[in-house]
């Protein structure tokens, strides 16, 4: 089976757009989404539909819970709440319904699902150390954990001898009596200085996951957001990868 693992969509759908349009290509069995499908950009409803028909399974992120009303805006930064509050005036109350009833984690036989982290996942923690890579992986029951919420492209991985690794490699072979965490990227506001949209690919019968970017139309995300009430900043980061 092949698998694509989206995240941190944020309504860009330009760049929704051309990931589906690449992963056409690919032979792809199954799409799975790690959440933040709204937030930030200009097109909420639009990337909701296509996520809604096109993942076998979303699970929430905290932006996604935001909008759907499920959770306080006293978590985010000022820009944010903008953004959600903006989004909030958009989505019907259909939408914000759907939004709130995606659950938090997601397990198949092979793999894992979840925004932030494995633990406390309802407080949408940054995996961003190795103490939490540890405490995700004290609670992982499967060999793989997919996850996002930096917007940052990484795998973590742990052997029966305890040894942690991390790696920024844009593919992992998968060995036997190890486990990983990937941390998936972002599609729609990647914030590792490279602006193309990231996603990744898991074949499970190949053993291996890759990282995948894909140059899009980021301009036009652009012009969307300056012609609405949205922060600039989130136009300009756009630009940068940041």
């Amino acid at each position: 089976m092949r698998y694509a693992i989206l995240g941190d969509i944020h309504s860009n759908l330009e760049a929704l757009q051309e990931v589906i349009w690449v992963l056409k290509k690919e032979d792809i069995n199954e799409y799975f989404c790690i959440g933040d499908v709204v937030g930030y950009n200009a097109n909420p409803k639009e990337c909701i539909e296509i996520v809604n028909q096109t993942c076998k399974k979303i699970v929430a992120g905290n932006h996604d819970w935001a909008c759907g009303g499920k959770l306080s805006l006293e978590w985010f930064r000022e820009i944010a709440r903008e953004a959600i509050v903006w989004t909030m005036g958009l989505l019907d109350a259909q939408e914000k319904n759907l939004l709130s009833h995606w659950e938090l984690i997601y397990e198949e036989k092979d793999f894992t699902l979840v925004h932030g982290t494995l633990f406390e996942p309802e407080k949408f923690h940054y995996l961003d150390n190795l103490n939490y890579a540890w405490l995700c992986f004290k609670n992982l029951k499967t060999p793989l954990l997919f996850l996002g919420h930096t917007h940052k492209p990484l795998f973590f991985s742990l052997d029966k001898q305890g040894n942690l690794l991390y790696s920024f490699a844009e593919k992992i072979l998968l060995e036997k009596d190890v486990r990983y965490i990937i941390n998936v990227g972002s599609v729609g506001q990647p914030r590792d200085g490279d602006p193309r949209a990231c996603f990744c690919i898991y074949d499970s019968e190949k053993n291996f996951v890759e990282f995948r970017r894909v140059i899009y139309d980021f301009k036009k995300t652009q012009e969307k957001i300056f012609k609405h009430p949205l922060p600039e900043e989130l136009a300009l980061r756009l630009s940068w990868g940041m």
